[in-house]
């Protein structure tokens, strides 16, 4: 009866009941030896059905795998005529139509009554935002789970538990008792949800004793048959395949609003934002790793993303907890031993372009029980920081017009803050603030100006309708002041700026914002009108220093165009600037309110015209540091040169909008320096030269131990005195830098962490 029950939805969902029932029986015999006769996984053979692990692509591959096998992990190749392969594939697709696709008969509505009201559902488990932090998440169950998988789980909810919600009882040596789910374990660790909601992260050498209770916590369902065909309707009905349009709205959480203060003055260890402060400066006062120590310095752990092509994330750890990122995807890892203790993921969007279609991502932002994501469609979430629950969803800008999102939000009090990428796709760039605990806009600075807007008289020509300058890299916040500072990118064309004459407000700036309007208080432009893909988006550090005899705060970047400027961030007065990089050909200088001094030939031809810096730039969105100890300012520098051309290239949908284009100097290579610049002056104090000639975009840390880590072309994360650039340790990961390192402390230990290639890698002392 079961597998006639079977044959029937499959047939309607997959195919003619004769090929699914020809299927099922050459599965037995083919494939049920290693992945089980319900597809589920066996001893030689992973689970082939369970939707949540290999998702819509893998089903476009079923074929493709019978006929060729894949080598790699030892599955072999079945020689199949076409329809013995396309019986097997009816019946694979059968195993795992989602309950979506068929969802069951009843009264959806009153199920859902029933899930918030008296079935007392929502009191575990979370839907679009709504429900307890317990259970699992069961937003998108209808494509996650099959038909059968949901009503066996409502009626006999133990009899295939959730990995991740085993329910123990544990006893520590201290004599406290904890009562919770195991989210992971191994005979070295415990990762602990205990029932109050708290994650804790155990060795096992805290544990004196252990108990597996075998009555899982969720109970079976106890209403009448009508109750329970409802609930099944509704619960086979949810899914997360909503438009653009239509968000998840999360609802108040003050707990969580109230958690800012741990951001803005992190306690001793944490790296609780992407540059470890809101300042920006990526200095930490650590110093268990110093320049006596560091030559000790040895691999702790690592952890591989799967399928990631080149991580450019900075790990953040709070609590004991790290969370990593790479495009549409979070991993929540016990920072000590690097072990998995969520994941959350959504696919990949179809159409997305630009930088955000290379599916890269910079990382999160955290407040209190909240984790912030950016996705390559321009959505920015919010996710349960203990589970990876998604409790909202709002959407920044339309995707199809140009946008994405590659960078981390600012967290600002009670604020998400974040711009996006397309600025090199003509996309209209902007800032946006969105209410932490809801989702909801708050406020949104435009960085261009529409035709006829205050600042549109900067823009003389067509270009205008797209301009570009987005804000794609994270800002920095300055509490005493209120001030947010964001950086501008590139206006569009990028080379061509016949149809932009002007200025082109605010392109290749700096803005400081109120952080609570988003009204703008100053702007500083680095490039007028910018003509070599010189944005500015480099971290604006903030930094509190006497300055030429006087306490000031101030803000200092070392731009893409090759110089390095300090200004007054009240006020956003010029103070200093001087170039960082010897290949400098654009400019003669800046005059005395900063402005640059514009040599003759600088700009593109459509010959081509030999400019230095490079269109990747004298330094680019990698991190600097800034240690208050020593006075330096830490840099990776690039010295190089570029030949420029532009074209009458003009703006087409779904394309970049560069207007011209560039290409290396014949029998010239760049060559990139760890440079340490002294605020006061903007001369060098000190450099390290790299010997070899990588394409990466490594960062730089300073610490209270007194050293600068920094990634190297060769592929090596180095180490040197941060007062004398002395090289003191390193260790070849032989993978190209695309990202920053950081460092984080967990029961007194310090951790330096890094990702580079597919991989997270956390060093510490022996």
């Amino acid at each position: 009866m079961k597998r006639l029950v079977l044959v029937c939805f499959a047939a309607a969902v997959a195919g003619s009941a004769q090929d699914v029932e020809t299927g099922r029986k050459q599965f037995a015999a083919r494939c049920a030896g290693c992945h089980g006769v319900d597809g589920g996984g066996g001893e030689y053979g992973p689970n082939i059905v369970d939707m949540r692990r290999f998702g819509e692509h893998s089903e476009r591959n079923v074929a493709d795998v019978i006929k060729n096998g894949i080598p790699d992990s030892g599955m072999p190749a079945f020689p199949l005529s076409q329809a013995e392969i396309d019986a097997l594939v009816a019946f694979v697709r059968a195993l795992r139509a989602p309950a979506a696709d068929h969802p069951a008969a009843g009264d959806a509505a009153a199920g859902e009554r029933y899930f918030l009201g008296d079935g007392k559902c929502s009191g575990c488990h979370t839907v679009n935002g709504r429900g307890g932090r317990l259970g699992p998440d069961l937003s998108n169950i209808g494509r996650e789970r099959r038909l059968t998988q949901i009503t066996q789980a409502l009626r006999n909810p133990g009899a295939s538990a959730t990995p991740g919600y085993r329910l123990v009882s544990v006893r520590l040596r201290d004599g406290e008792t904890l009562r919770g789910l195991v989210k992971n374990e191994s005979n070295f660790d415990l990762q602990l949800q205990s029932l109050d909601g708290q994650l804790r992260l155990l060795e096992r050498e805290q544990i004196a004793e252990e108990t597996r209770e075998p009555t899982p916590l969720m109970p079976p369902a106890k209403g009448s048959d009508e109750e329970v065909r409802n609930l099944l309707a509704y619960l086979s009905r949810l899914t997360m395949e909503h438009s653009p349009d239509a968000v998840l709205e999360g609802r108040a959480n003050s707990a969580s609003m109230d958690a800012f203060g741990a951001i803005a003055d992190p306690k001793p260890g944490e790296w609780p934002t992407y540059n470890g402060n809101v300042s920006g400066n990526r200095y930490s006062p650590l110093g268990e790793i110093n320049t006596e120590s560091v030559a000790r310095l040895a691999p702790k752990w690592m952890f591989p993303i799967a399928n990631s092509r080149r991580l450019e994330v900075t790990p953040l750890v709070v609590d004991g907890a790290m969370y990593v990122t790479a495009a549409n995807e979070v991993y929540a890892l016990d920072a000590r031993a690097g072990r998995q203790i969520w994941h959350y993921s959504r696919p990949l969007t179809k159409g997305v372009i630009g930088d955000a279609g290379s599916a890269i991502n910079r990382g999160v932002a955290v407040l209190g029980d909240r984790v912030f994501l950016g996705t390559d469609n321009a959505h920015l979430i919010a996710l349960d920081r203990t589970t990876g629950h998604l409790l909202w969803d709002a959407e920044i800008a339309d995707f199809r017009k140009g946008y994405g999102t590659t960078s981390a939000p600012l967290v600002v009090n009670d604020l998400v803050l974040t711009g996006t990428s397309g600025g090199d796709e003509g996309a209209r760039g902007f800032v946006a603030a969105f209410d932490a605990a809801t989702g909801k806009r708050v406020w949104q600075f435009w960085t261009m100006p529409a035709p006829g807007e205050p600042g549109s008289e900067t823009w003389v020509g067509r270009a205008i309708e797209h301009g570009c300058v987005t804000g794609w890299l994270t800002g920095t916040y300055d509490p005493s002041n209120g001030l947010v500072y964001w950086p501008t990118g590139n206006p569009c064309p990028d080379y061509n700026g016949d149809e932009r004459k002007g200025d082109n407000l605010y392109s290749s700036s700096v803005l400081a914002l109120e952080a609570r309007t988003g009204k703008l208080r100053w702007y500083f432009q680095f490039t007028p009108h910018d003509l070599h893909d010189w944005d500015a988006t480099e971290t604006p550090m903030l930094l509190d220093a006497e300055f030429h005899g006087r306490a000031r705060k101030l803000l200092a970047q070392a731009n893409r165009n090759g110089f390095f400027y300090v200004l007054d961030r009240e006020t956003g007065e010029f103070l200093l600037g001087a170039p960082f990089v010897h290949k400098l050909t654009w400019a003669s200088g800046l005059d005395a309110k900063g402005r640059p001094q514009v040599l003759p030939d600088a700009e593109p031809s459509l010959q081509g015209a030999k400019v230095c810096p490079s269109v990747i730039g004298a330094t680019n969105w990698n991190a600097p540091a800034y240690n208050p100890a020593t006075g330096l300012f830490y840099v990776l520098a690039l010295e190089s040169c570029a030949i420029y051309t532009k074209s009458s290239a003009w703006w087409e949908p779904g394309k970049s909008f560069y207007g011209g284009g560039t290409r290396r100097v014949p029998g010239e290579t760049g060559e990139r320096f760890l440079r340490a610049i002294d605020i006061q002056t903007g001369k060098i104090a000190w450099e390290v030269p790299q010997l070899a000639s990588g394409f990466g975009l490594p960062g730089a840390l300073t610490t209270g131990g007194g050293l600068v880590f920094y990634g190297d072309d060769s592929g090596a994360f180095a180490a040197v005195d941060a007062k004398t650039g002395k090289p003191l340790w390193h260790f070849h990961t032989s993978e190209s830098w695309h990202s920053s390192p950081m460092t984080y402390a967990v029961d007194g230990q310090q951790y330096v962490g890094v990702s580079v290639g597919s991989s997270i890698i956390a060093f510490a002392l022996p």
